[in-house]
């Protein structure tokens, strides 16, 4: 893959990622959800912190919307690094499946950046209300946007059964994470990585060709 079709790859992923986000937050409102089929729904939800919503302030003693600024500005850091490690990659000619995972953490984690930067500058709130995009009430400023999250597969909803110790009666549902297209590039490069380890990092067409020139010596 060169980086041509990679630029190509996470456009796309962009453009499906972010549409998709504004039509959620200019039609639907916070927490509103309809069903597609039973084991998926289309619901609503901001996410204001990393993965699963999870909030830096929940582990260091500083306020909600420091917290906030810190961690866009770190995934500000990380686009840059992903970037470039992407760039080197292609450079150096490594495997197209390393290419490809790294273009889709690449696109999802920018998609994501996008709503932290912008969002909170461009919406008004979602709550009780459709929001407006270019509203002139903003809900937020720049760096504090929520990352929009709309896809829900409650694969499994039912109850434990009363027999079972602690969990008989409770409710029992899988699977929970609400996330977005964003997310599904990232988990999708992360999957390809931790799968196809040793086909990714491999070695690259530089080095077959030293071995070839190598071995054509010998």
């Amino acid at each position: 893959m060169n980086l041509k079709k990679s630029l190509i790859l996470i456009i796309i992923i962009l453009l499906i990622d972010q549409i998709s986000k504004i039509y959620i937050k200019t039609h639907f409102i916070l927490g509103e959800s309809i069903d597609v089929f039973s084991w998926f729904k289309i619901y609503f939800i901001e996410n204001e912190g990393a993965a699963w919503g999870a909030k830096l302030s929940d582990i260091l003693p500083i306020s909600d919307s420091r917290g906030k600024l810190v961690l866009t500005i770190f995934r500000l850091f990380a686009i840059v690094g992903i970037g470039y490690w992407l760039y080197d990659t292609i450079r150096k000619k490594h495997s197209k499946t390393l290419i490809l995972a790294i273009s889709l953490i690449f696109a999802g984690a920018l998609g994501n950046i996008l709503d932290s930067v912008f969002y909170g500058i461009v919406f008004n709130d979602s709550n009780r209300e459709v929001a407006t995009l270019f509203s002139k009430e903003p809900y937020g400023s720049l760096f504090y946007g929520k990352v929009v999250d709309m896809l829900y597969f409650p694969l499994v909803d039912t109850v434990w059964p009363e027999w079972m110790p602690y969990f008989g009666g409770k409710a029992f549902r899988f699977f929970e994470p609400v996330f977005n297209v964003a997310d599904t590039a990232i988990s999708t490069g992360v999957g390809i990585l931790i799968v196809f380890n040793k086909k990714a990092f491999g070695k690259t067409n530089e080095d077959n060709i030293a071995d070839v020139q190598v071995s054509e010596n010998e």
